[in-house]
């Protein structure tokens, strides 16, 4: 993982339960001996997350509805230490840090992980958006009940299921980076599957016939899944970004599938974005953040000297 990643080696259950006891019920011995919870199990995963966000970021109401994605947080606040160290790239290594730095989340689901994480290492401002009407609900209700959150984050509906970023970025509105985390699967059918592949990882077995099996980290449909999977939705982001090229200095977005990296490079050559690929590893998991930006050296520069 990253190095500035808090979540490095195994979690310190002894001071999670510590912090938060309602972890405690789902913490028990792995055949090492070691404390550990079942990872297939929802609520245990759920009350993981509440715990690590309480003990390291000071949040200390945090819930997400049933069936929504509740993210695995160590590789999320990887995503977010690799876009502050392309951004120092940009400014003689310096991080850019403090709420003037606006940070565009594109998806924020329920759990509003993303900007609670970026705003807990690097006091960024957020904006949130989500086409989903319960996630941001969801998601405001953590900013309300958490006093720290509140004035770093503001949450935006997306009305049109078939854009991204047009209709939510105003005509002189700025941000200094934008993260997304899309849909990977093509369908409803594939994300099943990819479903079964995790509970088969996690040494459950194969689910019974015609079952799907209950996800750790949950999921809606908007969150698993669109029609064309992540390249045609990073296709469609790239494309209105070139319409935003002037707002926004460096777009990024995670890109699960290696495999995909050729088609997307060829959309960002096709619009002549300057792109480039951040690597991450987490355990075995391979995952990489493609990110670009329209803006040349000179406009580079007075963004930084203006900004930064």
């Amino acid at each position: 993982m990253h190095p500035r990643n808090r979540h490095t080696g195994h979690y310190d259950f002894k001071e999670l339960t510590k912090i938060s006891p309602e972890l405690a019920p789902f913490v028990a011995p792995s055949p090492r001996g070691e404390s550990t919870i079942d990872f297939a199990n929802p609520e245990a995963v759920k009350a993981l997350n509440s715990s690590l966000l309480k003990l390291f970021y000071g949040i200390t109401e945090w819930d997400v509805p049933t069936g929504y994605l509740c993210p695995p947080i160590p590789g999320r606040s990887d995503y977010l230490h690799e876009i502050a160290d392309l951004l120092s790239s940009y400014n003689d290594d310096v991080i850019p840090q403090g709420n003037s730095v606006r940070v565009l989340d594109i998806g924020v689901g329920a759990s509003c992980i993303y900007p609670i994480i970026g705003h807990g290492e690097y006091g960024w401002s957020f904006v949130g958006t989500d086409v989903d009407p319960i996630a941001l609900d969801s998601a405001k209700k953590i900013v309300q009940k958490n006093e720290k959150l509140n004035g770093a984050i503001e949450l935006r509906l997306q009305k049109s299921p078939t854009d991204i970023l047009n209709g939510l970025i105003a005509k002189n509105e700025v941000f200094d980076v934008s993260i997304c985390n899309p849909p990977f699967h093509a369908s409803l059918a594939e994300a099943q599957a990819g479903s079964r592949r995790k509970w088969n990882n996690l040494g459950k077995g194969a689910p019974r016939s015609g079952v799907a099996p209950k996800l750790n980290f949950g999921g809606q449909d908007s969150e698993l899944w669109c029609a064309g999977g992540e390249v045609a939705f990073v296709r469609r982001m790239i494309e209105q970004s070139v319409e935003h090229a002037k707002n926004v200095f460096c777009f990024s977005t995670l890109i699960s599938k290696e495999v995909n990296l050729p088609a997307v490079f060829t959309e960002l050559h096709k619009v002549g974005a300057e792109a480039t690929t951040l690597e991450m590893t987490q355990g075995q998991k391979k995952s990489r953040v493609v990110a670009w930006t329209f803006l040349n050296d000179k406009e580079q520069q007075e963004w930084r000297k203006k900004r930064w």
